[in-house]
């Protein structure tokens, strides 16, 4: 593997800093750059503990800002790789706000491909979800030849962003891969998915929201497993395959509520059932046979397994999560970057 310096967009968000995390630990000869709009879900708290690594530097900034400016910073740090993992991800402020998701997943999707386009990167990844395949039935699988059938503002934004992507694939030549991966969770999520939502509200015995009647189901991916998973991707795949990630883990939220009660000591009784969300899917499932066949790539835990490192992990960091809860987390950045 020859790639070295690495453009990470979002790396202050969930997925994206526990990569930067991954990468910078495991892989001693790449350079990571974190470029960061620190939006609501972004928090450079997730990665306090490299802020001074001597392979690893942070830039405030946005994809949506001009392609100039994205070349710019190719240049300076230059980039090789990059990996876009920078979203609006949460598909219920897509129903209420969906603008935003067009001009962040897909505007400024483009904005990074014209850049890697131009600079001829050796490499573009982009982080994609299974929701753009749709809602499935009581049986079968996503898998690659799945056709794109998204039903929120969210997943036609990231079906769009794929679409751009495979575009500039074939139009010049951009060496890309896509994957899609299944519900992530694990440490630094934000609390407005589901788990660590659940989690932070048992622990303050407040009550639990559940849409419907809380059986709608989902393949849940440890992210660790995920980043390990894109890394495989990155240094195996030749251009122009598209992944399928997924932990082989189908549970129903109510399911998962119960076993987050249980392991926290909280009655069931903090469950409220509310009104169902618009248009929501009932159940995904992915197909990941394609990457473990192709690149030897399979989860390292079981869901029983990284729901009980996750749990204990929340448990075990209450400030971070008192602070994200708070919103003192969005003065992090003046305070180690307001003075440079």
């Amino acid at each position: 593997m020859t790639m070295k310096n690495i453009l990470v967009t979002g790396g202050a968000g969930f997925i994206g800093s526990n990569f930067i995390r991954m990468v910078l630990t495991e892989h001693p000869d790449c350079f990571v750059v974190n470029l960061d709009k620190l939006t609501y879900a972004g928090n450079l708290e997730n990665l306090a503990e490299f802020h001074h690594h001597d392979r690893y530097q942070f830039v405030h900034g946005d994809i949506c800002d001009s392609p100039l400016a994205v070349k710019f910073l190719l240049d300076q740090c230059q980039i090789d790789t990059i990996v876009n993992f920078a979203a609006e991800s949460h598909v219920d402020r897509s129903i209420t706000g969906p603008k935003i998701f067009i001009e962040t997943n897909v505007a400024g999707t483009l904005n990074l491909l014209e850049a890697a386009r131009d600079k001829k990167v050796d490499r573009f990844l982009q982080v994609s979800t299974d929701e753009v395949y749709g809602s499935l039935g009581s049986e079968g699988k996503f898998t690659e030849q799945t056709p794109l059938s998204p039903n929120s503002p969210y997943s036609a934004s990231k079906a769009a962003a794929d679409h751009l992507v495979r575009a500039f694939g074939h139009t010049w030549g951009l060496k890309y891969n896509i994957t899609r991966c299944s519900n992530n969770y694990g440490p630094y999520q934000f609390p407005e998915k589901l788990i660590p939502l659940m989690i932070h509200n048992a622990l303050h015995d407040k009550e639990l929201p559940v849409y419907g009647d809380g059986m709608q189901v989902r393949d849940w991916l440890y992210v660790y497993d995920h980043c390990t998973a894109i890394w495989c991707v990155l240094d195996q795949a030749p251009p122009g395959e598209i992944y399928n990630i997924g932990g082989c883990n189908e549970k129903a939220n109510l399911d998962v509520i119960n076993l987050i009660l249980g392991r926290v000591g909280k009655p069931t009784t903090l469950i409220r059932h509310v009104k169902d969300r618009p248009g929501h899917d009932r159940r995904y499932a992915i197909d990941a046979g394609k990457i473990m066949r192709q690149l030897g790539w399979k989860p390292s835990v079981t869901f029983e397994q990284g729901i009980a490192r996750t749990i204990d992990w929340y448990l075990s960091n209450g400030k971070w999560l008192a602070n994200v809860a708070s919103g003192q987390y969005q003065q992090y950045y003046e305070k180690m970057y307001g003075n440079r």
